[in-house]
């Protein structure tokens, strides 16, 4: 699974390659940078984004402060140190790094999302349900829950990495065990996204158990491989817009993502279930204590459980429920989520023990309690994501195009001004057109969007009919003057891309997304406006970039060998270079060995033709040109170093019979390179 490892291979460069000196001077660096250094540009708030942001102040009740009573509600211990650390000496996660959110909401930030970020992080151990449930909260992007068995432990979602997963276990040995070790009886992964699950090994191996089973809801394993696989690359420099990875945690940068702060990094694998969990799946019990399960799929996640201990009166609802709106389309990218879908599986909930439930926790953020609260809270997401499926199929079907949609629908006041109604992570706006996309896909309808010049082609036209490059700045300088930033950024977006060395027309762009994204109640926002202008203003580093991007050599393998062949050959095919192969016609038989699982041995007949690869898994070629033996990983290593083929074969790793020249020449049609690509920029 490309992003699983590749959304933190920047942080793992850095742990190879620096030591904790020079990890605590990066922040720093990045700081000074941002601050003093980018051609003089503008990074205060400007009156119009002051007043945006005051404005928000009297719709939302600031006074409430419910949740903060409820995110701060069982707390028994934390970390003193506020850092987090690997075993090699690297920071996993840093608690400290945000203690700047204990002051009150700067001009730079827009003070809801301020408020989310300082709910997020808050952070150590918390007791849920008294002596039965807890949770470590704020190590992480995300939550790990531990339930009491009659002797032991259920653990739900072991966190990205390791090291927080060993900071939060050690936690609950001291403070909640206290010397009376208690064995993990069974390990519960919600859904397949790798903040659920990459740290696991922290309690396989300080819970040794054979008797442990863990549960996984249907083909989790298959969509936590494959879900990202095919757009990995694109999708991990997506993320750094998204969540602000180069963006220094200050007033004026990142402060979070909304559903959590930022995920830890480190060590993290990729577990298999020992039992799925789909909707024909009955209560059933781990070590005395009942449990029944709601399968949501093709919701937050392809497949996605809610778990409900009826003896506790308790209810994980996974990522279903948060503190705010989801993503109905996640800005890094990813397949459409269904706004219907995601509401009925809400509605199960709430069939299924809404007369009851009194506690509600969930995999982000914090816990609810009490049965009104819960129900209300409950009653309210599901009719959010109804809302938004609904009423943006009622529109498109008048005819209005996704743009104007989002333009037209707003929340009723009586969810808008909830805060856990909020736009933090998802917004209404990118919500209903993902919710168009489900239907229509890309294409609006109009004739003049059906085949549109490229952003380059496009702007040197929309500068030239303007009156060029200095009329441009005239009228975008006046927008900027007016607050009228949205319009400013369309119109210096053409000219930027018409002309990228110009470096008046990228300072003054990168100073409407900087406004926008002060003004930005979701962290994801915020994020991609904050680093689409950090990066007009300072061209990045594109050697520097790259190698972050990279893919490693052992997490290229550990996809290897996490794919099914068929998801191998398929990922393969995405990196041919079809214009290179389009005269070709290759025909190879391969055979691959699985040392880890024997099962997985497989013959697959690969057929290139006309710059396509065709898999065909199990079916062998009546003269192919060349067979090709290997272990699968030796493979994996093939592809990644296709000019070591005669050392490899003289080290008896690949064996070939037929036409080598035939492999070579296939080989030399991979790019598996991870390669960085412009975003604000032709």
């Amino acid at each position: 699974m490309v992003l699983f490892f590749s959304l933190f291979l920047w942080v793992e460069i850095i742990n190879k390659n620096m030591n904790k000196t020079i990890l605590t001077i990066i922040p720093a660096l990045a700081l000074l940078l941002c601050a003093g250094v980018m051609y003089g540009q503008n990074l205060d708030a400007s009156s119009f984004t002051i007043q945006k942001n005051e404005e928000l102040k009297s719709v939302l009740t600031f006074e409430d402060k419910q949740d903060v009573d409820d995110a701060k509600r069982g707390f028994i211990a934390t970390i003193d140190s506020g850092v987090i650390m690997n075993q090699n000496g690297s920071v996993s996660f840093s608690m400290k790094v945000w203690d700047f959110l204990k002051e009150d909401a700067p001009n730079t930030a827009n003070p809801s999302l301020w408020r989310q970020s300082q709910l997020n992080s808050i952070h150590g151990l918390f007791e849920v349900v008294e002596g039965k449930i807890y949770q470590i909260r704020g190590f992480d992007v995300s939550n790990m829950s531990f339930v009491r068995t009659d002797n032991g432990w259920i653990v739900i979602d072991p966190l990205s990495a390791e090291a927080p997963v060993r900071a939060g276990y050690d936690l609950i040995r001291q403070y909640v065990e206290k010397g009376v070790a208690l064995p993990v009886k069974a390990i519960i992964i919600t859904h397949p996204h790798a903040d659920h699950y990459g740290g696991i090994n922290a309690i396989l191996e300080n819970a040794p158990n054979d008797d442990m089973t863990i549960y996984a809801p249907k083909d989790y394993y298959l969509h936590a491989v494959n879900e990202n696989i095919i757009a990995g690359q694109a999708m991990m420099r997506r993320a750094f817009y998204m969540y602000g990875m180069l963006l220094p945690r200050y007033p004026l940068g990142g402060i979070g993502s909304g559903l959590g702060q930022i995920s830890a990094t480190g060590q993290k694998s990729l577990p298999r279930q020992t039992i799925e969990i789909d909707e024909a799946t009955k209560p059933f019990t781990v070590d005395g204590l009942e449990v029944r399960t709601i399968f949501a799929p093709e919701t937050e996640a392809p497949v996605q459980i809610m778990i409900y201990f009826p003896e506790y009166k308790a209810f994980c609802v996974a990522e279903e429920m948060n503190r705010l709106i989801h993503n109905l389309l996640t800005l890094r990218g990813a397949k459409v989520r269904n706004g219907q879908l995601w509401s009925k599986a809400i509605d199960n909930a709430l069939i299924m023990c809404g007369d009851e439930v009194e506690y509600s926790f969930s995999t982000h953020n914090w816990p609810t309690f009490g049965n009104n609260n819960i129900v209300q809270y409950w009653e309210d997401q599901r009719d959010l994501y109804r809302f938004l499926h609904d009423q943006t199929l009622r529109l498109a079907n008048l005819g209005f195009t996704p743009i104007e949609i989002a333009e037209m629908i707003s929340l009723p006041e009586s969810l808008s001004n909830k805060f856990y109604s909020r736009g933090y992570y998802g917004t209404v706006s990118h919500n209903v057109k993902a919710q168009y996309q489900l239907y229509f896909g890309w294409y609006d309808g109009n004739p003049a969007n059906l085949h549109s010049l490229p952003p380059a082609d496009a702007g040197k036209k929309y500068v030239e009919a303007m009156g060029g490059a200095s009329a441009v700045l005239q009228i975008a300088q006046k927008a900027y003057n007016e607050g009228d930033y949205r319009w400013g950024a369309m119109l210096l977006n053409h000219l930027v891309f018409a002309d990228a060395k110009n470096q008046n027309a990228r300072n003054l762009l990168a100073d409407m997304y900087t406004q926008l994204g002060y003004q930005a109640e979701s962290g994801p926002w915020r994020n991609i406006y904050l680093s689409g202008a950090m990066e007009l203003r300072n061209k990045p580093d594109t050697a520097l970039l790259t190698n972050m991007l990279r893919t490693t050599e052992s997490a290229f393998l550990t996809d290897v060998n996490n794919m099914s062949g068929e998801m191998l050959f398929d990922f393969l095919g995405v990196k041919i270079d079809g214009d290179k192969a389009a005269g070709e016609k290759i025909s190879i038989h391969i055979a691959l060995a699985d040392t880890a699982l024997a099962a997985n041995n497989f013959d697959a007949t690969l057929l290139l033709s006309n710059g396509a690869l065709t898999n065909r898994i199990g079916k062998s070629h009546a003269n192919p040109d060349v067979a090709v033996t290997a272990i699968k990983n030796d493979f994996g290593l093939l592809l990644l170093y296709p000019n070591q083929l005669d050392p490899m074969i003289a080290a008896g790793k690949i064996s070939i019979a037929g036409n080598k020249n035939a492999l070579v020449k296939f080989l030399s049609y991979i790019h598996l390179d991870p390669v960085y690509f412009n975003i604000i920029e032709p």
